[in-house]
């Protein structure tokens, strides 16, 4: 049976994903089958496994630095927010509905046999699983019911690495406070604590180590630096979505404008431009930071409907119809393609039953479904006119994952990607819209499309890196595993993996 580890956090956004992403894959080099874990994410950045499964995107980033394919047990489950108060709830892969907030927190333990039932699946097949928590272990209005930090733990045994993020300030308050909040069994299932984020001379930060120690009674196991890498991140308080000032040279470079919607999903399908130094990407949440920028790209949300409104009444599409008039190219996926028709029909109340006008951009009306849509898929571009040509006849691959179906108004609409057995998306003149997330990690695709954006501004294509994406990601899992092993006394980890 594999031996377990849990990395928690004193709060959302310390920094558990990426320390686990590295744990697991120093284990995975050290010659371990390992696997990562977490009972419930709420997350609005998912991914779709092979068998066409829904799970958080953070657990599939670290099944990639394990070396394995994701699969579902590795989080059972996943909450998508809707709004303010309630989610999307996905229960091992599969949608069984929406609630509000008060709803699940009262029937959240029902799932413990389906946590069970997960983690014992991955116990058979590995030597070690690495744990996430979730936010914090010390909401105490939260403890009771609690099944993704302490409770999980408890569930499995598991010991518990505490991590607090200094960048933030109050790193002692968070780690003292979190341990001194927490019932005694629950203090002595934390066997170290682990300062993250940190910039500056360590040598500075020792006298306060020793008085961590002191007052937790509690080994620090390491203090690890902010680490400059380029990996996925799942939730709104990613640090890519701060990005929102133009490329001081934006005279060399290709301008990408993503539109920051308040209800934005799979945002990682722009990671992949970090391999193209020709590409300044950057997040627009207001009219006065748009400007104008090469193109302008709709991302998917979990709120198409909201969001339009949104998108209407912060100015923002109607300066998105003046740049598309002067001939700014614009791309919308999933919901924000669904944005880009004519019209958004919900009969089936998926998000409030009403019907609203899109931007009118396509020849096309959407109609959401009570069904979702999960799948992977492989095709090519279609031979496109206008400005798309030079995608035409591309191979393509991603997933699909929305609630609605999308059909054309009209003969103007140009059927985009052809996969087997149908088509997906269309294109009109400079915009052009799909269901595909993905997309732009296919590199012939990538390349094509920065290629006809670089032709269409006069400036040369620039020096394309010499490795694939997925090979670029090997190299940051690598990365950060190698601070990792600098920065945290790992005997003492496997000491504890192995008690």
């Amino acid at each position: 049976m594999a031996k377990s580890i849990m990395i928690q956090g004193t709060m959302s956004n310390v920094g558990k994903s990426l320390l686990v992403t590295g744990l697991c894959r120093i284990f995975k080099q050290d010659g371990y089958r390992v696997a990562p874990f977490k009972s419930q994410n709420m997350a609005l950045n998912s991914y779709i496994t092979q068998d066409n499964l829904e799970m958080g995107r953070a657990q599939a980033v670290q099944a990639e630095a394990c070396g394995i394919e994701p699969q579902v047990c590795m989080n059972p489950i996943l909450l998508k927010p809707t709004g303010d108060m309630g989610s999307q709830v996905i229960v091992n892969g599969e949608v069984i509905g929406n609630m509000c907030a008060m709803d699940y927190y009262k029937q959240k333990r029902s799932y413990l046999p389906v946590i069970q039932a997960a983690y014992h699946q991955l116990e058979e097949a590995y030597d070690i699983i690495v744990i996430e928590g979730a936010g914090s272990p010390a909401e105490l209005n939260l403890k009771q019911e609690d099944i993704v930090n302490m409770g999980m733990a408890e569930l499995v045994d598991a010991p518990v690495l505490l991590v607090g993020d200094i960048d933030r300030g109050g790193v002692f308050a968070q780690l003292i406070g979190t341990v001194l909040l927490l019932e005694p069994t629950e203090q002595a299932r934390i066997k170290g604590l682990i300062v993250n984020k940190f910039r500056g001379d360590k040598q500075i930060l020792a006298p306060g180590l020793s008085i961590l120690t002191h007052r937790c009674g509690k080994e620090v196991l390491g203090v690890v630096p902010y680490m400059d890498v380029e990996i996925e991140e799942e939730d709104s308080l990613a640090e890519e979505l701060k990005q929102t000032t133009s490329d001081s040279r934006l005279q060399t470079k290709i301008d990408i404008a993503v539109i920051r919607l308040p209800h934005i999903s799979n945002f990682t399908d722009f990671q992949a431009f970090v391999m193209e130094p020709t590409v300044s990407l950057r997040y627009v949440e207001r009219v006065s930071q748009l400007k104008e920028p090469d193109v302008v790209i709709l991302p998917g949300t979990k709120n198409t409907m909201q969001d339009m409104h949104w998108l209407r009444t912060s100015g923002l599409e109607t300066q998105i119809l003046r740049l598309v008039e002067r001939g700014t190219l614009v791309i919308g996926i999933c919901g924000g393609y669904q944005m880009l028709g004519e019209q958004i029909k919900d009969p089936y109340e998926v998000e409030d039953g009403r019907s609203i006008r899109g931007m009118g951009l396509l020849p096309m009306i959407t109609q959401f479904e009570a069904q979702k849509t999960r799948t992977r898929v492989k095709g090519h571009i279609a031979d496109l006119p206008g400005v798309w040509h030079a995608l035409s006849s591309t191979q393509i691959s991603g997933y699909e994952i929305h609630m609605g179906h999308s059909i054309g108004s009209d003969k103007t609409a140009q059927p985009l990607i052809l996969l087997p057995g149908k088509t997906d998306g269309c294109c009109r003149n400079g915009v052009l819209g799909t269901y595909l997330h993905g997309m732009f990690e296919e590199e012939a695709f990538r390349i094509a499309f920065v290629q006809l954006l670089c032709a269409r501004k006069g400036i040369p294509y620039g020096i394309q890196t010499t490795i694939p994406f997925y090979e670029y990601k090997e190299q940051q899992y690598d990365k950060i595993a190698a601070v990792l092993r600098d920065s945290l006394d790992m005997e003492a980890i496997y000491r504890i993996l192995n008690r």
